[in-house]
């Protein structure tokens, strides 16, 4: 039914729960997956502008996602790649979901209410309103 999936993933235990849920949607071995990571630049200092040297931090940053993913990569039946990108998560989200031509996006939500989801936003809640696929979203 899915083809293409957009795994949307942001290194927290959550991470871990999404997968188990993309697992458990039993894709054929012919669906693609695309397991993407965002990395937004306030949270992670990389404000360095693109013609300049990436310091050892953002680097190691990088890396460090990159295994998380490849890990990941491993347990899928079916083919899939790697997306690691910097920008607003939700915006990202759905560019990769429109580049790809998902069917299916899964992301994990953080539960946040009140004042902190006013304060931090809410990436899924975003990606659910402007998505132009199917959302599936993974509570912790």
């Amino acid at each position: 039914m899915f083809k293409t999936v957009l795994v949307a993933l942001d290194g927290s235990e959550l991470s871990d729960r999404v997968i188990q849920t993309l697992l458990e949607l039993n894709l054929k071995p012919d669906a693609k997956v695309i397991l993407a990571h965002v990395i937004s630049p306030v949270d992670s200092g990389m404000e360095t502008p693109a013609n300049l040297p990436a310091a050892d931090s953002e680097i190691e940053l990088y890396r460090h996602t990159e295994q998380q993913l490849l890990a990941y990569q491993a347990d899928l039946p079916c083919p899939s790649q790697l997306e690691i990108v910097t920008g607003d998560p939700a915006d990202e989200i759905i560019r990769l979901a429109n580049i790809y031509q998902a069917k299916l996006i899964v992301i994990g939500s953080r539960g946040l209410t009140g004042v902190n989801r006013i304060l931090q936003g809410s990436v899924s809640s975003q990606v659910v309103t402007d998505a132009h696929c199917s959302v599936l979203v993974v509570k912790p």
